[in-house]
């Protein structure tokens, strides 16, 4: 085909593709579905469009080159030696068992011994690309779940190389007996050879030269695109797969700093390559030769559905693991791989089975993935449905994942923090600054051993999980707050607070105002809208610049908005009582207090939290004035620290308080705490004003200190 032709055809495949996933996107159908059937559409079979393949063939290698390479950049050497032992077990175990069981079934249908044994080995492999692809896009790559299918599944890949090595040897001319033996121990060399290039360069090279590149972020990102594309290219040349180079890649920059601004810029042309990976797996499929076996493709593809899982259920149970993180991983193994097709047209090439027998793989290859991705997809439903009758695959005591958690039932805690990303993570040190007692709740174990390290207690789960609620000390919290950024999982987490009967206070965060009137409805006391507040204090801080900050004029003094955090020295002290200006030379030119500005406020002025205030000076003057004005204040362990509390508190039938106002009664200055609303029989009174007369029993709702609502009550009845 002529170059121009080319271009033209791949302008059609991605047309088609844009329909598709259009109309997927209608229908609510997996995107990675509507690729696959673009293939098939585009493919010989059908159109004819595809004749390019070379071409769509090389942008799909690039994009499984990065996929692989983004998920290295995710995983550290610790890490890989925490979930090492179950991907090996589990991986290894899986291969043996679909092998042999697969071998058995085809005999029993009829085959060959050699067709079935390339039936068995085609049976035994999931693809690393899909299962990956599904795990990115449902955020699950950090989970503990999706770093141990992660892990065997590159187990899957090193065998399947081993695989093809014995295949290729055995079909060729010269067949000596210890030829596959001295081929598996070749690539055993090979392997540790290229393991230890790629430990060297990430020891001594790739941290001094990742730090002179990201002085030019296109040129970081350049470079990581190269490094992901040649490690590919090497380990292909090496007799490995590009996955495996690619992977190793990422993980030889996982420990540097710039991991997570390589991965956020790489995602978007993953995403966009990965398309060619879809449309021409499809493209590829041979649909001449299936229709004689369908009854067979059915008996194998429910074997791989339902007998994989299965294996990885086991195996991981009795090494230790909840049913929940067991069954998860297992379902990414619910389907056959690229690998298997090409298994297969080996076979064909040099003639150990026949078109039938690859057209039978070949329809497993397309029912599995097609039903394996939906099941990805709704694995939290799926668990849902199953889990009383997986209990049989949990030990009484899932020590593997009990050995992640801190948890210790016993104490009470003020916070339990559910997901410690970015936003949880900053959440948590602001609680903690203010001396709260915190349990964090996320399913990443790298981010749990942060803060485990740093003395927090904490917990692996996962919000979606309905079991989760169980292992919460719910009795003993004030607060259950929700970072997670899910309009579905923080409506069902606080509806099952609520329905547990969980009586202290639940916060949740909202991506929009239709979310957080949700979350409210639903029974949430707080609801957090970090969108809006930060494009709230933005506005403030351009509004301000706007009217301090020099116009148009050269001028040396620099300006800095800075705000007052809750806790930190400058709480409640006048200008005149901050060292500012005599310790570091800075002026405070304005203050901005909810919406209200003070121009030039008097040395008698007094900073609240929340503050934003206004400085000039030099520039290092204004980073260590910055850091002054927000030093948090040091506060006596031996200090008893009070909270606000919401109480009732009876009125008896001969109160002396009956017949009077709040007002007469000074009730406010007398005892400390505020009446906010009155309980009479089955009146409620929610606004209560100062002339609102108190009767014989009466149910006062007072909101105070918690010292004084404690005097208060133990004057019950008043």
């Amino acid at each position: 085909m002529e170059h121009g032709n080319a271009f033209v055809e791949i302008a059609a495949i991605l047309g088609l593709a844009t329909v598709l996933g259009v109309i997927g996107q209608w229908l609510r159908q997996p995107l990675l579905i509507m690729f696959l059937v673009t293939g098939v559409l585009a493919g010989p079979a059908f159109l004819g469009i595809i004749s390019s393949y070379e071409q769509i063939e090389l942008l799909a290698n690039i994009g499984i080159a990065l996929l692989l390479f983004i998920v290295g950049l995710k995983l550290d050497l610790g890490l890989i030696r925490t979930i090492g032992p179950v991907a090996l077990v589990t991986g290894i175990g899986q291969i043996l068992f679909t092998s042999i069981i697969g071998f058995v079934i085809a005999i029993a249908l009829g085959m060959s011994g050699i067709s079935a044994a390339y039936v068995a080995v085609a049976l035994t492999f999931s693809s690393t690309i899909i299962i990956v692809k599904l795990l990115s896009d449902k955020k699950e790559v950090d989970s503990l779940h999706g770093q141990i299918a992660i892990g065997f599944l590159i187990v899957q890949d090193i065998a399947a190389i081993l695989a093809l090595v014995a295949l290729t040897t055995f079909g060729s001319t010269v067949s000596e007996g210890n030829a596959v033996i001295g081929e598996a121990l070749l690539i055993v060399v090979k392997g540790l050879g290229f393991l230890a290039a790629v430990a060297l360069l990430m020891r001594y090279v790739l941290p001094s030269l990742t730090r002179r590149l990201a002085g030019s972020q296109e040129l970081l990102i350049l470079f990581a695109i190269t490094w992901a594309v040649f490690l590919g290219a090497a380990s292909e040349w090496l007799g490995f797969t590009k996955e495996v180079g690619a992977f190793l890649g990422g993980v030889s920059l996982a420990s540097t700093a710039y991991r997570d601004a390589i991965g956020a810029r790489l995602t978007t042309l993953r995403d966009f390559l990965l398309l060619f990976f879809f449309i021409d797996l499809g493209a590829r499929l041979d649909w001449s030769t299936v229709g004689a076996q369908v009854a067979d493709a059915l008996i194998f593809s429910v074997f791989v559905l339902v007998g994989n899982p299965l294996v990885v259920l086991v195996i991981m149970g009795v090494m230790g693991y909840r049913r929940r993180t067991s069954f998860l991983a297992g379902l990414t193994v619910a389907q056959i791989s690229e690998f298997s097709l090409i298994v297969a047209a080996l076979g064909v090439s040099i003639g150990h089975i026949t078109q039938e027998t690859m057209g039978l793989i070949t329809l497993v290859g397309v029912v599995t993935i097609f039903l394996s991705t939906y099941m990805i997809l709704y694995s939290g439903q799926l668990y849902n449905l199953f889990s009383r009758p997986l209990k049989i695959f949990e030990r009484r005591n899932p020590y593997r994942e009990a050995a992640i958690d801190t948890l210790d039932h016993t104490f009470a805690v003020d916070v339990i923090l559910v997901g410690l990303g970015n936003n949880g993570s900053a959440l948590a040190e602001h609680l903690l600054r203010q001396r709260k007692t915190i349990l964090g709740v996320d399913f990443a174990p790298d981010v749990l051993t942060k803060w485990n390290n740093r003395g927090v207690k904490v917990l692996y789960g996962d919000i979606a999980d309905p079991e989760l609620l169980g292992h919460l000390p719910l009795s003993k919290t004030r607060w259950v707050v929700s970072t997670v950024r899910s309009r579905e999982l923080n409506l069902a987490l606080v509806r099952h607070l609520r329905h547990d009967g969980f009586e202290g206070g639940v916060a949740l965060t909202a991506l929009n105002e239709e979310e957080a009137d949700a979350f409210v409805a639903a029974g949430a006391d707080i609801v957090f809208r970090p969108f809006v507040d930060a494009a709230e204090q933005a506005a403030d801080a351009l509004t301000q610049a706007m009217d301090f900050l020099p116009d148009h004029v050269h001028w040396p003094i620099n300006f800095l908005e800075t705000r007052i955090r809750p806790g930190s020295l400058a709480v409640g002290r006048t200008i005149r009582e901050l060292p500012l200006r005599t310790e570091t030379g800075v002026s405070i030119l304005a203050v901005n207090r909810a919406g209200r500005v003070f121009y030039d406020p008097g040395p008698t002025f007094q900073i609240f939290p929340g503050d934003r205030l206004i400085l000039m000076g030099p520039a290092q003057a204004l980073r260590e004035a910055e850091l002054m004005l927000n030093e948090p204040e040091i506060v006596d362990d031996d200090e008893p620290v009070d909270h606000f509390v919401l109480a009732e508190v009876h009125v008896g039938n001969d109160s002396s308080l009956s017949g009077h106002t709040l007002a007469e009664l000074h009730f406010r200055q007398v005892h400390g705490v505020t009446v906010v609303g009155i309980r009479r029989g089955a009146e409620q009174i929610l606004a209560v004003s100062p002339t609102e007369k108190i009767f014989n029993g009466d149910w006062l709702i007072v909101v105070g200190f918690a010292q004084r609502v404690k005097q208060l009550k133990a004057q019950e009845p008043l």
